[in-house]
């Protein structure tokens, strides 16, 4: 199994990494829109803005890092092929990127898989093989096809180049508002919380960065609460987005350092941040892309009065999803 430097995938990115990484990011996708909102900020009394990964083509901001990982993939390394594990959004980064590159992508997804995700996956021409019933079953069943077939294995965490490419959004967020205090993204594996410490605490230390984990499926808000790389059993949240269950070691050891609170939230505040962004803002999420704004109602008291940037990333909403919300949970 070849790495893109074997020992230098778990290296810690830094500020320059980032801005290296946007000159290729910045070749292929547009900037997503920050919207400042309004309706939003006065409820929850803060100056509050929408950062719409959820608009990026596979809905989700992890898409720049599977362009950003393969883009600097070795010819030899991208001819033998690609395979990753994933809930979705970060197989459709890689199906995505692999189309782009040319490259041969194989994603293990759960049995029970967003079947947006799986359709998406398989028109950018990427192999899906179902395996477990969760991320987690898929990782170590990726892992061992990775070894047999002698394939690249994308970790959805433990890649350098992966951190440095989600890290990009965080670096347009900060240009548009250079005064920004706070910053609230949805924490799965951890590479999108990470981006946002390196990128926006390399340019402001006195940024804040908030995580948010699923109430349900807490593994690295309790690993990060106890300074130790926790694994459980299960985990239970409709967000599969946020759905893992092993904490993993370099997003880990950026979080311990960098991250100011990751905090929880249940599936029902997933559901009516879900209504809430669609009835003020047009703007559709799924549970893990709606997260930062449930976060943000649940902190709104120590938000008052500050810049804050909540990341909506992803977008891939299933419309039985969609249903359960609207049926369940109201707009506030």
């Amino acid at each position: 199994m070849s790495s893109l430097a074997d020992d230098g995938r778990m290296r810690v990115p830094t500020l320059r990494d980032v801005f290296e990484a946007r000159t290729v990011i910045d070749r292929y996708l547009p900037r997503t829109p920050l919207i400042h909102s309004p309706v939003l900020s006065e409820k929850l009394g803060c100056e509050l803005y929408l950062k719409c990964e959820n608009l990026q083509p596979v809905g989700a901001f992890k898409l720049r890092g599977g362009i950003n990982l393969l883009h600097h993939l070795a010819p030899e390394v991208r001819a033998r092929g690609v395979v990753a594990s994933s809930t979705g959004n970060h197989g459709q980064s890689i199906a995505y990127a692999a189309k782009l590159f040319g490259v041969r992508a194989i994603v293990y997804m759960p049995e029970h898989a967003n079947v947006i995700k799986v359709e998406s996956m398989r028109r950018l021409g990427a192999e899906i093989e179902f395996h477990g019933d969760d991320f987690d079953a898929c990782r170590i069943e990726s892992e061992r096809r990775a070894k047999v077939d002698n394939l690249y294995y994308i970790h959805s965490a433990n890649e350098s180049r992966l951190i440095e490419g989600v890290a990009t959004y965080t670096l347009e967020t900060l240009e548009e508002v250079p005064g920004l205090d706070v910053i609230i993204v949805p924490i799965g594996a951890g590479s999108g919380a990470c981006g946002a410490i390196i990128a926006g605490k390399g340019i402001n230390p006195n940024l804040q960065v908030i995580g948010v984990q699923a109430a349900g499926a807490p593994v690295v808000h309790d690993s990060w609460a106890q300074r130790k790389l926790l694994s459980y059993d299960s985990q239970d949240t409709f967000a599969e987005g946020l759905a893992t269950r092993v904490a993993f070691e370099l997003p880990s050891r950026i979080l311990w350092e960098g991250i100011d609170d990751i905090v929880l939230v249940s599936d029902a505040e997933m559901r009516s941040a879900i209504v809430t962004m669609l009835a003020s803002h047009r703007v559709l999420a799924e549970a893990a892309g709606a997260a930062a704004l449930a976060a943000a109602r649940n902190l709104a008291g120590t938000l008052r009065g500050k810049k804050v940037a909540v990341v909506v990333s992803g977008g891939n909403l299933t419309l039985e999803s969609l249903r359960a919300a609207l049926d369940e949970e109201r707009a506030w």
